[in-house]
């Protein structure tokens, strides 16, 4: 109930961000509570492959809740979603490496204490205010958009995520929403992978299909496994914002698993 108020009050046009979209805001919070008979589900068959036993049983289990609301199930395939985890990391560290350069010191971002020249300026500010993940990012981006990599890499990945928005909006033409697991296990606890980056990455695996074609999506817990909380994504065509938080809702209210606190966190 508290998304749609804040989603309200952040979404619209800025005339000075070039990824806004001058269209009209609704009232998200109108649409909360219509009923969800004759809802389309799309089963992702790909989110299914490989997720672990209990996590999967946790996910059946709320979609079943869904057509006890009145929701019909129908699978869909994604092909190309698979693709989707090297495709990302590819484009997100370019856009980074790209992005991020304007913290240099001078105009944004960290500032070192009494740099020796220029050079000691962006090379201690960008060294100090980077963290190691975003580094590893930006080292990523600029070798992918070299002029001796450009092809092989940026653009190629470029073409992939147009096959990945292409497979969802197909998908989109049969069914109202997807809905799958958010990640292939269950929660982890803080920090237990920050020395295992690609583990890391591969958690990503389900969502940022979602990204890569510029899609709304919301997670919401469906269950504990060990103590640790299973996700339950669900995504919409663009701009179906007020759908999502409406499906999300109505599974919210016939459940409390929102109201569950994961051990460690009482």
């Amino acid at each position: 109930e508290d998304a749609p108020l804040l989603l309200r009050a952040m979404a619209g046009f800025d005339p000075r961000a070039s990824t806004s979209v001058d269209a009209p805001v609704p009232d998200y919070a109108a649409r909360l509570n219509e009923p969800l008979a004759g809802l389309k589900i799309g089963l992702l068959k790909e989110f299914f492959e490989g997720l672990e036993a209990q996590s999967a049983q946790l996910v059946r289990e709320a979609l079943n809740q869904y057509e006890k609301l009145g929701a019909q199930l129908v699978e869909v395939s994604l092909p190309n979603l698979p693709l989707s985890v090297p495709t990302y990391y590819v484009v997100a560290p370019a856009e980074c490496s790209s992005n991020l350069s304007r913290f240099d010191g001078v105009r944004f971002g960290h500032r070192c204490e009494e740099p020796r020249d220029l050079l000691d300026l962006y090379t201690r500010s960008r060294g100090e205010g980077f963290g190691a993940e975003v580094k590893r990012r930006i080292m990523t981006g600029t070798y992918v958009l070299s002029a001796g990599y450009y092809d092989a890499y940026y653009l190629r990945a470029q073409k992939v995520r147009r096959l990945i928005a292409d497979d969802f909006g197909r998908a989109f033409q049969q069914v109202d929403v997807l809905m799958g697991p958010t990640s292939p296990t269950p929660a982890f606890d803080l920090g237990a992978k920050v020395d295992d980056p690609i583990t890391m990455y591969l958690n990503d695996i389900y969502t940022i299909g979602a990204n890569l074609a510029g899609l709304p999506a919301i997670s919401i817990p469906c269950g504990l496994v060990g103590e640790l909380p299973i996700g339950l994504q669900i995504i919409g065509p663009h701009f179906a914002e007020a759908k999502l938080l409406n499906v999300a809702h109505g599974y919210q209210r016939e459940t409390d698993w929102h109201r569950q606190i994961p051990r460690g966190y009482q």
